[in-house]
């Protein structure tokens, strides 16, 4: 069910993955340090065939290959509470622990009381959710330049940070 890391992911859980895919539609990627949210990763990992996850999946393995993957403390945790409770086929704890450790490679935002505090500024600046503003605040603190998510508004700026929604042109269909 899951694509861990080894070489960027293993050959097996890729081979799962892969099974009855058609090829993947062309994705605009950068190489700047990119923040993904938790709505992307649980798409990228939870085998429910289908276009989102396909996009979410080829973006994470783009942010493998070039490096610059940035996600927070909050990010994880609730990838380890959706894919242990929320998926098709729930992870064992086992599976998630393998995963959480295959993501240390990346860059880590630990969130601290200043994240917490810095995030109900960002919260009343931009009139979003608390638990946005969290993200947000953790993509800036990350020096992410680029924020993928579906939850967000695709194409806005929020201080030095700009969300794209990678699923947006199937949101519409």
């Amino acid at each position: 069910m899951l694509a861990l890391r080894v070489g960027y992911w293993s050959s097996s859980a890729i081979a799962r993955i892969m099974v009855g895919c058609a090829p993947l539609p062309a994705m605009s990627f950068m190489s700047d340090k990119a923040f993904v949210d938790t709505n992307i990763l649980v798409y990228a990992h939870d085998l429910v065939p289908g276009v989102k996850h396909d996009r979410a999946r080829e973006l994470i393995e783009k942010l493998w290959t070039a490096g610059g993957g940035v996600l927070s403390t909050q990010v994880l945790q609730e990838l380890c509470v959706n894919l242990r409770r929320k998926t098709t086929r729930p992870c064992t704890v086992e599976e998630t622990r393998i995963l959480l450790e295959n993501y240390a490679d990346w860059q880590i935002v630990n969130n601290t009381l200043d994240s917490i505090v810095g995030a109900l500024s960002i919260e009343v600046r931009y009139r979003i959710s608390f638990w946005e503003a969290l993200v947000l605040q953790a993509a800036e603190r990350g020096g992410a330049t680029i924020l993928y998510s579906e939850g967000l508004s695709d194409g806005q700026t929020y201080g030095s940070v700009r969300v794209i929604n990678p699923l947006k042109e199937l949101a519409s269909h």
